[in-house]
């Protein structure tokens, strides 16, 4: 147990905003492992960072009662250690920690590693900036274009467990045939022989070749769905435990040892059942890995991969190669394997912002609920420094409830289109023409066609982004600092100069838009001078943005 202690820099901290404008560097306090750490929130300071899955509960504050323990766990999606104030504070470790909001004082401890605690100006931008630039910094590259400026197709929904060749390519045409833009097709679990037997399903693609090949001559590129698993008594679960590259069991209960699963390989539970789990602190099984995928990119022309389940918890409780790894780490190596490969998703990452991989927040449900976290969501990623980010899948990424027509909102797979049009990236997966009315259906092609036409715009603030570090989607009080735009959490700004405001209410047909200074020329052609604060009518066919106009 540690002793809680208050951080030298407190009293630095309470400094006025004016007086803290005037420091020219960060002024940062290094915190040595296992130290206690107390901050007492500054008033109307907000908070953002830690675990993207929290974004709903961000920004914190004064009244925030939360605590989350890094280590070992990413609940589902992004995790990095940055904590960031609206009051240009922050907060970084290269290892995990415990946080916690409670009584207006951020707690910081079970620290594994040095935490630093910092000061960049006054502002949330210039915190996370300078945290940014000095902790994550941006490599100047970006993922694969195409993931920006057309929208993304995943099969899951439409075939769950049952990818085949034939509906693969069905559900392609479709896409054409309904008059949406092609974009990235990805092909998700469940097309190969097994978890770690990454080759086409025999019974499923007689000609996987032939299959992408046409898929990419329509204007598609193909990514194929991979994990860090290997099914148990497979062939390959035999040769990969014989050849020392799954993790270990600790052999608490197990006490007999087969000889051709010699080292004692860990049997991991996960959504799928049971598997061996790849140790890629090995880098023998980096090596594996890699070939397997390269493999599917010479012999067949995939595009790319969707990298999934390398969530940090799989990791607690086994041995790996490199003792002196945590599980977290393991999380991370996952995500660098995608790094080769410009098209990838990730769905779980532990401190890789700033690199070139796309994120997507994790798979929400069919509820209202669930639509109102992705923008706070969308937000938080870009303020851990994870710019290149999708929110989920329209309409929600869990397939039971798109199986019975009575289970299915079709305004709220209209309003999710909306929501993700405007973002760096969007993501359909329910087939919008299947399970919609024509005159629903004719909104979320619009929607796609309008992420399309912003396709080059979203491309040049990602190619910005590869520079700066800055995120691509902001909240108001980046570019608008004290101004008590902290706590809007149902608009976000697209780069500098587009102020988006989806309606994320059931049956809702109007909503307040909150316009910061300036003159703000909407998709209607109406004009606004903020600051102020507008109702405006939003019929289901409207998705309200605002461009800002030059020197205004």
């Amino acid at each position: 147990m540690h002793t809680l202690i208050k951080s030298p820099l407190a009293s630095l901290l309470i400094l006025s905003a004016p007086q803290l404008a005037l420091t020219a560097a960060p002024v940062e306090v290094t915190h040595a492992k296992g130290e206690g750490i107390e901050l007492k929130l500054l008033p109307d300071e907000h908070w953002w960072g830690g675990l993207s899955v929290d974004g709903h509960y961000m920004p914190y504050t004064k009244d925030t009662e939360l605590q989350r323990n890094l280590y070992g766990t990413n609940l589902g999606n992004q995790a990095n250690p940055i904590l960031v104030s609206s009051q240009g504070r922050y907060i970084w470790s290269e290892m995990p920690y415990r946080y916690t909001f409670s009584n207006g004082t951020l707690h910081i401890d079970e620290t594994l590693g040095e935490v630093f605690v910092g000061q960049a100006g006054s502002t949330l931008s210039e915190g996370f900036l300078a945290a940014a630039q000095k902790y994550f910094p941006s490599t100047g590259e970006i993922p694969e274009p195409l993931l920006f400026t057309r929208p993304q197709y995943n099969t899951w929904i439409e075939l769950m467990y049952n990818q085949n060749e034939a509906d693969i390519l069905r559900y392609a045409f479709a896409i054409l045939s309904h008059g949406y833009p092609p974009g990235v097709l990805m092909i998700d679990d469940n097309w190969q022989v097994n978890y770690g037997d990454w080759r086409f399903s025999r019974e499923r693609f007689t000609n996987p070749k032939l299959m992408i090949e046409l898929l990419q001559e329509s204007g598609f590129q193909v990514m194929m769905w991979i994990c860090p698993f290997v099914t148990a008594d497979s062939e390959v679960f035999r040769y990969t435990a014989a050849e020392g590259i799954l993790h270990l069991d600790p052999q608490r209960t197990q006490e007999i040892l087969w000889a051709n699963t010699r080292n004692m390989a860990a049997i991991v539970r996960w959504w799928n059942g049971a598997s061996g789990l790849l140790d890629l602190s090995n880098p023998r099984a980096r090596d594996w890995f890699k070939a397997q995928m390269d493999h599917l990119v010479e012999e067949y022309g995939v595009d790319g991969f969707k990298l999934d389940a390398g969530d940090t918890n799989f990791y607690r409780g086994v041995i790996s190669y490199d003792e002196d790894t945590i599980p977290n780490d393991h999380t991370r190596f996952f995500a660098e394997m995608g790094l080769d490969y410009p098209l990838n998703e990730y769905r779980a990452t532990w401190k890789l912002a700033g690199q070139p991989l796309a994120q997507r927040l994790r798979d929400k449900g069919h509820e209202w609920e669930d639509l109102e976290q992705l923008i706070p969501g969308m937000l938080a990623l870009g303020l851990m420094g994870y710019a290149y980010a999708c929110p989920d899948m329209i309409g929600g990424g869990q397939y039971n409830s798109f199986l019975q027509a009575e289970t299915i909102d079709q305004e709220l797979i209209v309003r999710s289109a909306q929501v993700h049009a405007l973002m760096p990236m969007m993501q359909f997966s329910v087939a919008p023409w299947r399970v919609l009315s024509p005159e629903k259906n004719a909104i979320c092609r619009q929607m796609a066609q309008l992420h399309a036409d912003f396709g080059e715009e979203i491309l040049e603030l990602a190619k910005r982004s590869s520079r700066t570090g800055e995120p691509i989607v902001k909240p108001l009080a980046w570019q608008w600092p004290n101004q008590g735009y902290e706590a809007i959490q149902d608009q976000f700004m697209l780069g500098d100069t587009v102020l988006v405001a989806p309606v994320i209410e059931a049956g809702a047909r109007s909503r307040e838009v909150h316009f910061p200074p300036g003159t703000w020329v909407g998709d209607d052609g109406s004009q606004v001078v903020g600051p102020t604060v507008v109702e405006i009518e939003v019929p289901l066919s409207r998705l309200p943005y605002y461009r800002l106009q030059e020197g205004s």
